[in-house]
């Protein structure tokens, strides 16, 4: 590997998952402004939207979107516009 291209301030950062808060402590460079405190050290602390504790390809857990109503909308406004 090249030398120099590679940042070297590495440190342990957690990475919170907002829609379970679920947290997990990982190395990363991402700076930060807010911290957090897990068994009495204080981390940088990540927000994040989705992580795979919480995305449902990962659970196993899909919601169900109503398609038929939405296609029944589309036909009802735009369906018969091509009938004259």
């Amino acid at each position: 590997m090249k030398k120099g291209i590679h940042p070297e301030n590495y440190r342990k950062v957690a990475f919170k998952d907002m829609s379970n808060d679920q947290v997990f402590i990982t190395r990363s460079t991402i700076a930060t402004r807010e911290t957090i405190t897990i068994d009495g050290e204080e981390y940088p602390l990540v927000k994040l939207e989705i992580t795979s504790a919480s995305h449902p390809f990962f659970t196993g857990k899909q919601k169900l979107v109503d398609t038929a109503g939405r296609v029944d909308k589309f036909m009802s406004r735009y369906g018969n516009r091509g009938k004259k």
